[in-house]
């Protein structure tokens, strides 16, 4: 019996563990879509580096000078921000303290714990003094964690929106084909489903980024293209028993079209397991990416990735700041669980009956 959508719905909404998946998913969506305006460091790629106060813990708060940067900052459109982010206008000094003498500012410049440096500058000169506060602390690069965990969170998001496309539609379409025509191609297809079943994950994106170069764009396609077998096997299995159906019958007595009748009467009714495996699909490529970034293959810096602050944080787990490292671990381990618990709840609204 096919399930009308409101039902599928409701039930999905009655589910607590996929209430809680849509509402982490839909925070994320909301997060990637503004980040650079709730980012406490909106510069592009949160990247502003201060070196010295490298590696803080969380709470971590520190006065600033902020001097107007000498070259002129490029105009930047809303939606251009809304993208990228925009240059700091500032450049950030830290300090411990600064005292007005005569027209000239007294600070004592942050180096180091114990150490400062003093400097003096006009104090009619453009200047302002601001406390900031990193509120999960600073990588080894001075950069907010905070903020580069929020645009992260694009990256997440985008491998697992590419490889859901690229793998619905190669799946889909394969999986149809041997299902509804069977012999030599049903041979031929499942012939390809095993062998690349066969190979580790990991090394067939190792080979298919061989073929595409290292990139952004590239490491996405490549996810997408080892994730479709799943999909595959699944369409396969349900069009081969759609389609002895009688309706599909009453199609071909009628003399539609092959096409007309996998891709207009078989297709849509067979969806719905397919859209349990998407949401599994979006989790693997989630973590996979994560996995790729961790080992250096995947986004390059300074662009920020989970994984790839990961990397270059983990030293601080058996130091004294493993909020470094951990933070980004959360947040993969949080939005794969919503993913995963949106599959388990889809499964569960398709599988009963209203």
């Amino acid at each position: 019996m096919i399930q009308g959508r409101s039902h599928i719905g409701r039930r999905l909404l009655r589910d607590k563990g996929s209430l809680f998946g849509l509402i982490v998913i839909g925070l994320s969506i909301i997060v990637a879509v503004v980040a650079y305006f709730i980012a406490p460091d909106p510069s592009p790629n949160a990247n502003r580096i201060i070196v010295e106060i490298g590696g803080r813990k969380p709470g971590f708060s520190q006065d600033f000078l902020l001097l107007p940067r000498q070259r002129p900052r490029t105009a930047v459109s809303f939606l251009g921000r809304l993208a990228g982010g925009r240059e700091d206008v500032f450049d950030y000094i830290p300090i411990n303290s600064s005292v007005v003498q005569g027209d000239s500012l007294i600070i004592q410049k942050f180096v180091d714990e114990g150490v400062e440096e003093r400097r003096a500058i006009l104090a009619r000169a453009p200047h302002e003094i601001r406390r900031l506060t990193f509120w999960l602390g600073t990588d080894k690069y001075g950069r907010d964690i905070l903020s580069r965990l929020l645009i992260g969170v694009r990256v997440s998001l985008a491998v697992g929106m590419v490889t859901v496309l690229l793998s619905l539609s190669v799946g889909v379409l394969l999986g149809a084909l041997a299902g509804y025509f069977r012999g030599r191609i049903d041979e031929v297809i499942l012939w390809l489903v095993n062998v690349i079943w066969s190979i580790p994950t990991l090394l067939l994106v190792f080979a298919i980024m061989l073929v595409l170069g290292k990139g952004f764009w590239q490491i996405f396609i490549a996810i997408g293209l080892t994730l479709w077998v799943n999909v595959a096997r699944i369409v396969r299995g349900q069009v081969l028993a759609m389609r002895e159906r009688e309706f599909v019958e009453a199609a071909r007595a009628l003399g539609y079209s092959h096409r007309r009748i996998l891709f207009r009467h078989i297709l849509p009714n067979v969806m719905g397991p397919v859209w349990v495996v998407a949401a599994s699909n979006f989790a693997s490529a989630i973590v996979i990416e994560a996995g790729l970034s961790f080992l250096g293959v995947g986004v390059q810096p300074p662009q920020p990735s989970w994984g790839l602050m990961i990397k270059e944080n983990y030293n601080f787990i058996i130091t004294h700041n493993p909020m470094l490292a951990l933070a980004p671990g959360i947040a993969i381990m949080l939005l794969v669980l919503a993913f995963n618990l949106l599959g388990n709840g889809l499964r569960d609204a398709l599988q009963t009956t209203p």
